[in-house]
Parts: structure tokens; C-alpha cells; sequence
């Protein structure tokens, strides 16, 4: 069984939707267009996706589709919070399904993307043929305070980066206080706020230290999109009632599902995977014992390409 990333692939297709009069989704197709079609949906929210997303499915089995979610990546405008919220994501999954004509898809998310693949999958249930979810995260108050401030334990030197950002009078509210100034106007200040949140996430991301895996969450791109979208998200408890998604697991028992969770993943701490796996008996849970939170760190990734290969036997 497959456990490296495909080559590199080229989209046979890209493209933009107009979901409204502000915004305009990227997408791009992948791989076998007669094939099983899968979404990849990235994390953040507001991290955008790169090209390594592709690798990770066989392109001569699976139609891959890869987007940005509105305010994010190539989307545009970039960093815009305006008619951005966790139902507008969902149906814009379904406005990119219904453009390119499919009836159903297999949906692979991780970290932020578990959360909306589980929020689509309990929406739109009958669309969803499997989900494959990695590093799993339900976006509630508890996991929240822990990003902002009980990462402090484990990351205590990035932490005290992150937090001086903010004066010392602010810091009993860091999200509040980033939240402020990500959505100032000015690049001179909202930009240093998102360079100042996206290398902490970036620097909690791997189980070891890794420079490069920082130095992708300084491009400017990916650290307004993110930064700014997450705080807008964070502040608004993602649009959802408080425990929606946990609560409402029955409506997606049917659906094959593979979570696969590092044991060492600081950003989003097992516990909530493990909380899901025992609302959710019916899911192939994966612990990985070696892996923190990025879906790079290579004992993670094996595991990733595992599912996804598993997952055409079920497809089949």
C-alpha cells in the first residue's frame, strides 16, 4: 500500500466561481476526470491550499478537487470577512459540486477542514461517499482558549512571541486584541498581527522544529488569510450553536469514515479526536504515535495516504 506522496500533478481545469457580489472561489481539478471525485478542504479556516494537497490521492484513480474557501488563498478579495461564515462555506461546497456535476464525493479534511467536512457531511449527508479527517478539531470555546493561551505549556517560548505582540493591558483577551488589529485597514498594522499568529500556528504545526514548515506560514498570503479568518471565526464560535457538531454525528453514522490523529498534536489535541471517535464507534480511528499536527510530519502523512488508498476499496 501506497505511504509517499504522488509526483507533482498539473490541474486539468482551474477556474473561479462568483459565490456573491464580494466574493469569487478558486477551484482546480486533478488527476482521472472519470474518477472517483474527492475534495480536499483546507485548514485555517483561511489558510488556503497549496499544490502538495494533490499529492496526497492517485490521480489515476481519484477526480481531485482543490479549492479555497472564500476569503482565502487565490479566492477573492483575500482576507475578507464580510458574508464569511460556516454556512456560507457549506453551500458554497455545494455550489463547486453542482458546477462541476457531481452527485457525490468522497471529502478529506484536516484540522479546520475536519470541522467544515463534518459540518458539510451532517448538512449534506447524501452527498458525502466517505470522509477521510486528520487532526480533528470542533472549533468550540475549551479548544479555542487552548490555541490562544494552553499552548503556552508545551510552546512557552513562541507562545511569549505571539502574546508581546499584544500590550501587556490587552493580553487577558489576546483574541479580541489580534482581532482588532487583523481587521484594521492599514497593512502596517493588521499585517504585523498576521505575521505575528500565523508563525505561532506555524511553529506548534510539527512534532519537531521545522524551519521550512515556519517559513510557509510568513507568505503573506497564507498569513492574512489565516490569521484574519481564523480570529474572525474564533470570535463568532463559527457561526454554529455551541457543540453543533458533536451533537449531530447520528446523521453522518453511515458514512465511511477514516479519522487519523497524531498523539503529539499541540495545535489540535487528541482529545477532541478521541472525544468524536467515542460519539462516533462506527469510524476506523487511527492514533499516530509519532506525529504532532502537520499533515507533512511523515508518519502522519503515511497513514494519510493509507486512507485514501483504503478508501478505493469502499469506492469501488
Amino acid at each position: 500500500m501506497r505511504t509517499e506522496l504522488y509526483p507533482d500533478i498539473t490541474p486539468n481545469h482551474t477556474g473561479f466561481i462568483k459565490l456573491d457580489e464580494l466574493h469569487n472561489m478558486y477551484w482546480e481539478e486533478c488527476g482521472n476526470p472519470h474518477g472517483v471525485p474527492i475534495v480536499f478542504i483546507h485548514g485555517g479556516p483561511g489558510a488556503g491550499a497549496g499544490a502538495a494537497a494533490r499529492r496526497f490521492f492517485d490521480p489515476e484513480f481519484y477526480r481531485i478537487i482543490v479549492y479555497d474557501q472564500r476569503g482565502s488563498g487565490r479566492s477573492t478579495p483575500l482576507g475578507e470577512t464580510r458574508h464569511n461564515t460556516t454556512p456560507h462555506l457549506i453551500n458554497d461546497l455545494e455550489v463547486l459540486r453542482a458546477h462541476l456535476n457531481i452527485e457525490s464525493w468522497l471529502v478529506f479534511g484536516g484540522s479546520w477542514g475536519s470541522t467544515l467536512a463534518i459540518a458539510y457531511a451532517e448538512h449534506h449527508p447524501q452527498r458525502c461517499r466517505g470522509l477521510i479527517l486528520r487532526g480533528l478539531f470542533l472549533c468550540r470555546q475549551q479548544e479555542i482558549d487552548w490555541f490562544l493561551y494552553g499552548m503556552n505549556t508545551i510552546f512557552p517560548e513562541q507562545w511569549q512571541e505571539f502574546a508581546s505582540h499584544i500590550p501587556m493591558a490587552e493580553r487577558h483577551d489576546l483574541l479580541t486584541a489580534y482581532h482588532q488589529r487583523l481587521l484594521d485597514p492599514n497593512p502596517e498594522i493588521h499585517m504585523p498581527a498576521a505575521l505575528a499568529w500565523s508563525k505561532y500556528e506555524g511553529a506548534c504545526a510539527t512534532l519537531m522544529p521545522c524551519e521550512n514548515t515556519v517559513q510557509s506560514f510568513l507568505d503573506p498570503v497564507l498569513a492574512l488569510g489565516l490569521a484574519r479568518m481564523e480570529a474572525h471565526y474564533f470570535s463568532n464560535n463559527i457561526f454554529l450553536p455551541e457543540n453543533f457538531l458533536l451533537e449531530n454525528l447520528d446523521k453522518i453514522r453511515h458514512i465511511p469514515t477514516i479519522m487519523v490523529q497524531g498523539r503529539y498534536d499541540i495545535v489540535c489535541p487528541i482529545v477532541t479526536a478521541d472525544e468524536i471517535a467515542k460519539n462516533l464507534p462506527e469510524a476506523e480511528y487511527i492514533v499516530v504515535p509519532d506525529a504532532g499536527h502537520s499533515a507533512f510530519d511523515p508518519p502522519l502523512r503515511r497513514e494519510l495516504m493509507k486512507a485514501c488508498e483504503k478508501m478505493k476499496s469502499v469506492m469501488s
